[in-house]
């Protein structure tokens, strides 16, 4: 076992790797070879894996390459990675190298010397183009609100914990849940370090806006009811509304002030009632859905091959 583990998710991050492995070449001078490099290639369709399983032969760093059948997402690839880890401190980051590696120099710092459990990053700026820099603030902002107040406002791409910490995030076998929610569902001693997200410069990122909702949804219908009673708090608004406008329709009816062909009424309501008993019912699909995901016991990836580099 060894004292430090990194999990890098690779996903369509070809022209990063000289740049990657340059910095796993610093890590391990840094450190000594006291350190593990775990690499999950998730699927990606473009040649990311053999440039790694080729640039990291012969380096003398202690690493693992493990391939996935197909791509599961990035977070399924981050737990892979732990999974296979063997380090007593683990950390993950993105190998697109936007968040700057000294942050695990200073993550490792924390847990070594045990003021803390997990450690995450806060991103404190970004240097993006303005729309991605909107959309971002935009995605957070939405996320603190309904899933998870406690987030940085920045929100979480890096983190690093240590054996216990790891051993109960694995322990929760959940399909289409949160990485990043499980970590601050699951307790223990925090501590956030502030950072400066750097521009990308190579490539262009798979996380896009589809996966982004996708990554809300999981979260929020994974550990917040807040749909459900968002839901109910519109019904019964629904009911109360639908009662008053019956009322004054009787007494408008009766005070003949109607014309009996209510044309424009009756389709409106219609519509209206038709879509919101279509969006509860999507609703509530969403969380049955998930739980029949979790009664199948289907595994959470499937790995193809292990290119093992670890020192003997």
């Amino acid at each position: 076992m060894t004292a430090r583990s990194i999990v890098f998710p690779i996903y369509r991050n070809e022209e990063n790797i000289p740049s990657l492995l340059q910095t796993v070449a610093d890590f391990h001078a840094r450190y000594q070879g006291e350190i593990e490099f775990v690499f999950v290639i998730d699927g990606s369709p473009d040649d990311s894996g053999s440039l790694l399983v080729a640039g990291l032969s012969g380096s003398g760093c202690n690493y693992k390459i493990i391939f996935h059948s197909r791509n599961f997402g990035s977070f399924t690839a981050i737990r892979t990675g732990l999974e296979h880890a063997s380090g007593e401190h683990v950390a993950a980051m993105a190998a697109d190298l936007q968040e700057p590696p000294d942050l695990i120099v200073q993550f490792f710092s924390i847990l070594e010397r045990d003021s803390a459990d997990v450690v995450f990053g806060r991103r404190a700026g970004r240097d993006d183009p303005l729309m991605t820099r909107f959309l971002s603030q935009t995605f957070w902002a939405a996320y603190r609100r309904l899933v998870l107040p406690s987030m940085p406002s920045g929100g979480v791409d890096i983190f690093a914990c240590n054996k216990q910490v790891l051993e109960v995030i694995l322990s929760i076998e959940e399909p289409n849940s949160s990485l990043v929610v499980q970590l601050f569902w699951v307790g223990f001693r925090r501590e956030f370090v502030s950072y400066r997200r750097r521009e990308r410069e190579h490539g262009k990122s798979a996380w896009g806006i589809g996966r982004r909702l996708r990554y809300m949804m999981d979260s929020i219908f994974s550990f917040s009811d807040f749909p459900i009673v968002l839901t109910l708090w519109v019904g019964i608004a629904g009911c109360v509304l639908s009662l008053i406008f019956a009322a004054v329709t009787v007494i408008a009816r009766l005070l003949g002030r109607i014309d009996p062909a209510g044309y424009t009424t009756l389709v409106l309501l219609i519509v209206g009632f038709g879509s919101a008993i279509l969006a509860v019912q999507g609703i509530l699909g969403c969380y049955l859905w998930r739980a029949v995901e979790n009664t199948k016991s289907r595994p959470l990836r499937i790995i193809s091959r292990v290119v093992d580099g670890t020192l003997k």
